[in-house]
């Protein structure tokens, strides 16, 4: 019962919490209040679950959104926006974030070539920055039950043709569990246990009642 040593962390093929980072797009009241490819509740508790996550283990996070400035949009829905007290906004006129000039440098900024992608919506606001990076040579895990379209078929749509360029798609489960990776990480598991019971699914009533005992 004697785990390898832990590998590269840096050029790992899987994500780790030092050769990834965390993209979050346009999570703001209309564009949450517009999702119909999933429970918007659900869609908020994830995409919560995951900016946690990416705080557990120190991945950075670059926050961004859309006419917030130019007073036709609203900031970061206030569940999301609170666990990123003190993180810097990108806010932006363009529909694809990667043609946004202080987006772009602070992706590059931090030097991760692995980007955990979130956006809203799948059709737009995540496929067309995630298609791009592609292009430039990053690899790309687009989050599939953090984000969301305006219908079902476009979101499925929008995810069929990301995969298609090379993106990976994801789970938050399936992110949770990447890059704690051991349970012998004692430093991580009771903030690992911790992700799941909050922010729901099957495994978090599971843990819930294991840690009642």
């Amino acid at each position: 019962m004697s785990s390898l040593p832990i590998r590269d962390q840096k050029n790992d093929h899987l994500l780790t919490p030092e050769n990834a980072a965390l993209i979050i797009i346009d999570y703001q009241p209309v564009q949450v209040n517009s999702i119909a490819s999933m429970d918007r509740q659900l869609l908020i508790n994830n995409i919560v679950g995951v900016t946690k996550m990416a705080k557990l283990y120190k991945l950075p996070i670059i926050l961004s959104t859309v006419n917030v400035k130019t007073g036709l949009n609203f900031e970061t829905i206030p569940q999301l926006r609170k666990e990123m007290t003190g993180l810097p906004s990108y806010d932006r006129t363009t529909i694809n974030a990667w043609e946004d000039v202080e987006f772009l440098e602070a992706v590059k900024a931090t030097g991760r070539k692995k980007l955990i992608m979130t956006a809203l919506w799948t059709e737009a606001c995540l496929s067309f920055p995630t298609l791009d990076a592609l292009k430039e040579g990053y690899e790309v895990f687009p989050v599939v039950d953090a984000v969301g379209g305006t219908s079902l078929a476009a979101h499925d749509a929008a995810l069929r043709r990301m995969e298609q360029a090379g993106a990976q798609p994801v789970s938050v489960a399936q992110l949770f569990c990447e890059l704690q990776r051991d349970w012998a990480r004692s430093e991580t598991v009771p903030g690992f246990m911790k992700l799941f019971i909050e922010t729901g699914g099957t495994a978090g009533i599971q843990f819930s009642y294991d840690k009642a005992e």
